[in-house]
């Protein structure tokens, strides 16, 4: 939701608080759509959330990029899935190239 509405909407950090002493249950959803293609289609900011006043945050990806990219450079670090599209960690990363 984050991506897709360029920051406007924020993702938080998952918590849980368990009750001490009692039983806890936890499920776990899990959700890949897949069809042939899915991989490349190409997902961005919705375009009338960006604007002069509000630029673009984020690149454009597809799904093969984002999951690849996720569990390469966030893994367990507690980091943000959206860090390594970031338009601003574009132009850093470009700079620390050269």
């Amino acid at each position: 939701m984050q991506f897709i509405t360029n920051d406007k909407f924020k993702s938080v950090q998952h918590r849980v608080l368990a009750q001490t002493g009692m039983p806890r249950i936890s499920v776990a959803s899990l959700f890949r759509p897949f069809h042939e293609g899915i991989e490349l289609i190409t997902y961005r900011p919705i375009k009338e959330l960006v604007t002069e006043e509000n630029p673009c945050v984020y690149r454009d990806t597809n799904l093969k990029e984002y999951v690849a990219l996720r569990n390469e450079a966030v893994g367990m670090s507690g980091r943000s899935a959206l860090d390594p599209f970031k338009v601003e960690s574009m132009k850093s990363t470009r700079l620390a190239r050269h």
